[in-house]
């Protein structure tokens, strides 16, 4: 398995079929999952690993994870028709690669999920449609895990690293993406708008 496997991989899953502006819910680009996983995997922190998937949608991550050998994935997702997407996209992967996938979906609340993990991968909500809902995930993230990979707006850096360190955690690395958001709701008046992320790979410090 290469990246660009993974990729084509996850170029057939599908996304979102009725996006809900609230949980601000954007599918991920394959591209940017496909290389973001393929960090978290060069890192060592994928293979034999049980992760967590928070806001998981329609899984491309938790699924993805999962190709790359994790050993079981946790998808936690409040949005129920997502969900079933999510399991539809599992079914597809399993017959990509030929194999059954150890993946337990949550239709759930993140605040309710108590389960301790060794990696949460996590692209949540940027706060813009419901006020601080990254720091909560932030905060749940931290709760269940000492290895933790966080999408988040460029334009919060600040925020993010001080809050990290304000909590007992060091930013290890940070990816940077420029994230297609496809238009998919009344308000969008172009086709695909980019915006400045990064995703935040950090870990409790000793």
């Amino acid at each position: 398995m290469n990246k660009k496997e993974l990729e084509l991989i996850l170029s057939q899953l599908e996304g979102f079929e009725n996006p809900k502006v609230k949980l601000e819910q954007y599918s991920t680009d394959a591209s940017i999952a496909a290389d973001c996983l393929w960090n978290v995997h060069n890192d060592k922190n994928i293979k034999g690993k049980v992760i967590a998937d928070l806001g998981s949608g329609p899984g491309i991550f938790g699924l993805g994870a999962m190709v790359l050998g994790a050993k079981k994935v946790f998808c936690v997702e409040l949005d129920e028709e997502a969900l079933k997407l999510a399991k539809k996209n599992k079914r597809k992967v399993e017959k990509i690669i030929g194999r059954k996938i150890n993946v337990k979906f949550l239709n759930m609340d993140i605040r309710e999920f108590d389960n301790k993990v060794d990696v949460v991968i996590q692209n949540p909500p940027f706060g813009v449609k419901e006020t601080h809902m990254d720091k909560l995930f932030l905060v749940r993230a931290m709760e269940m895990a000492k290895k933790i990979y966080s999408f988040h707006k460029m334009s919060t850096q600040d925020f993010i690293n001080k809050f990290v360190k304000e909590n007992g955690y060091g930013v290890v690395k940070m990816y940077h993406y420029q994230f297609p958001l496809k238009r998919s709701f009344w308000f969008h008046t172009t086709r695909t708008k980019y915006i400045d992320v990064a995703c935040w790979y950090i870990k409790r410090k000793a």
